[in-house]
């Protein structure tokens, strides 16, 4: 079966009532219907590891399509409840979770032991640390069933991180045997936090001091936007009295939410937040009155440090997007060929093949980008300096593109629905409703794309990698027409042009979004077409470069109907139910 494609063999509108409703996606293993992700795991993993992980791909895709959906469905319904005092009266602060919510937390953390799988051996029988393209791959399946709890797997992930590489031994000691348990009992879970009122994305502005007083570091503040709001411990900037103002004055601090003696520490919850998405999952608002807390590094360089799990973070949202956009993506291909409408079934009709091109474009160009960003992670991690170039400027650039598409993507698949797909009982609803989160958390589209143009391209001249190693991978892609790859290496040279000319004058970075807009296309347009190359991959990946090419990548005229002689018999090919070859293929990319 190929990505595109869910329950070919379901009769259509067979019998009355309720069978006239196009069934969903709920019930299917998420591994195995995307043909997609099947092909391109083994380019981008090792044999040995894809050899030994696979049955667990398998295994969580059918739990995400199955068990987990189900009590995601549960725990959107039923949201976190703040307990602020107990029955005497004292500010002992907790939060009440659904029983569908601590079952997930069980298989998240328990079973996969997300928390644990980049930082030790043991984490679903390996002998080692799982390669960050692993991690990934499990995380784009279970988002895919529910994305709310992906917040504090990641940030307990992310915090561990931060933990080993800057803490002293004395704060590793006390702090990482607990993070990294397996045993979700004992599991003590992370958390960030960052966000006030007068500080969210500046920075700077941050009000919580930190005072030094009787050998011991407290925090006093109020932060506004606590995700995980009663993790085990937070990470959280902090103002030491008498720094410098502006960022250069923050320090990174760790806060236990209890004491060694098993008292609370000084801060509260004071109320959760009633959000738009991510109902399961807790976020709340903290006051910090003497909280203990433990410096992390170096006084001097908080910010620093926290941006290398805020950077984490935002490569761990780009992924979500893309997991969120698949699942779209099931979700109208399973109505789309499990609905009949004056006459025929739906998918039939040109308008809607069109609609779901432009759904199912972004959800390929995400998968390629996550992917090839895993794999520069993991050679950067192996001491790869071009890759961790590649990583720097790939990280924003995911976040920013792959998190915009996420909305539109949602909002075309629940369309496709129709009116049930604004009804709370199907899945579409929670998919709009999480999708807009993406384009807020660790920076908005303009943080993104300022940091994208201004920082990696402007001073870290990252582009510079990222093309080196796209250019490469179009000379290795020789069995692909060279008339096409020539059109991709042009583009990819005028893509980067711009980006440098937009970096170097200020007054141009009102283009900021547009440049890195084409960056993200250029570079999923050239990783697709490499991809369709390789030997056992859908060769549908370069009909798909072609409509980037086409259609993101080069100018329209808004009043002249497109030339669409290719587009339609393309279309028939993309969403052909089997497998496709280069050489049905070569046709229609070589004009």
């Amino acid at each position: 079966m190929d990505a595109i494609s869910v329950r070919p063999s379901l009769a259509v509108n067979a019998g009355r009532g309720p069978d006239h409703l196009a069934p969903d996606g709920s019930g299917q293993n998420f591994y195995a219907i995307d043909r997609a992700l099947r092909d391109l795991l083994p380019l981008y993993l090792v044999a040995d590891d894809f050899r030994r992980l696979e049955p667990h791909f398998h295994r969580l895709g059918e739990l995400a399509g199955g068990r987990l959906d189900e009590l995601a469905r549960i725990a959107d319904k039923h949201a976190p409840i703040l307990n602020p005092r107990d029955r005497f009266g004292r500010d002992e602060d907790w939060i009440d979770y659904h029983s569908s919510y601590r079952e997930m937390e069980a298989i998240a953390f328990g079973d996969f032991q997300f928390h644990a799988m980049s930082h030790r051996a043991g984490a679903l029988g390996m002998d080692r640390p799982l390669p960050a393209v692993a991690k990934y791959a499990l995380q784009y399946l279970f988002v895919q069933a529910e994305f709310g709890l992906m917040c504090p797997i990641s940030v307990t992930d992310t915090s561990i991180h931060l933990i080993r590489k800057f803490a002293d031994k004395a704060l590793q000691d006390y702090l990482l045997p607990k993070m990294l348990a397996s045993d979700v009992a004992t599991l003590w879970k992370g958390t960030q936090f960052m966000t006030e009122r007068a500080g969210g994305s500046d920075v700077g502005t941050i009000e919580t001091t930190a005072r030094f007083e009787d050998g011991e570091w407290r925090l006093y503040g109020d932060k506004w936007f606590c995700s995980h709001a009663d993790a085990d411990v937070a990470l959280i900037l902090a103002r030491p009295e008498a720094a410098a103002s502006g960022t250069r004055g923050l320090a990174l601090f760790a806060l236990p939410r209890r004491l060694k003696d098993g008292r609370r520490n000084s801060y509260r919850i004071v109320r959760l937040k009633d959000k738009l998405g991510t109902r399961s999952m807790a976020s709340g608002e903290i006051l910090l009155d003497g909280a203990l807390a433990y410096l992390v590094g170096d006084i001097n360089a908080g910010l620093k440090q926290m941006m290398e799990q805020v950077n984490l973070s935002r490569l761990s949202h780009g992924v979500r997007a893309a997991a969120m956009m698949r699942r779209c993506l099931n979700e109208a291909m399973a109505c789309a060929r499990g609905r009949k409408a004056f006459g025929h079934t739906i998918i039939d009709y040109p308008l809607l093949r069109r609609q779901l091109l432009k759904i199912a474009l972004p959800v390929e160009q995400a998968l390629s980008m996550f992917l090839f960003a895993a794999s520069a992670m993991d050679r950067a991690n192996a001491g790869d300096r071009d890759a961790a170039d590649i990583l720097r400027i790939l990280t924003p650039l995911l976040k920013f593109r792959a998190c915009r598409d996420n909305i539109p993507v949602a909002t075309g698949a629940m369309e496709v629905r129709g009116g049930n797909g604004y009804i709370e009982e199907w899945v579409n609803a929670r998919l709009v409703r999480d999708a807009h989160l993406g384009v807020l958390w660790e920076g908005t589209s303009n943080i993104n794309a300022i940091d994208i143009i201004t920082r990696a391209v402007g001073k870290s001249g990252a582009h510079r990698a990222l093309g080196a190693a796209l250019a490469k991978l179009l000379d290795e892609s020789e069995a692909i027409p060279a008339a096409f790859r020539d059109r991709l290496r042009e583009k990819l040279k005028r893509t980067l042009d711009f980006a440098e000319r937009v970096a170097a004058a200020p007054p141009l970075e009102a283009h900021a979004r547009q440049a890195a807009s084409n960056l993200y296309h250029a570079t999923s347009a050239v990783l697709m077409t490499w991809e369709a190359s390789r030997p056992n991959v859908d060769a549908r990946r370069a009909l798909l470069a072609r409509f980037i090419l086409e259609h993101r990548l080069s100018a329209q005229d808004p009043l002249e109907p497109p030339a669409m002689d290719w587009e339609g018999e393309a279309a028939e090919l993309i969403f052909a139910e089997r497998k496709i070859s280069l050489s049905e293929i070569a046709g229609l990319i070589a004009g």
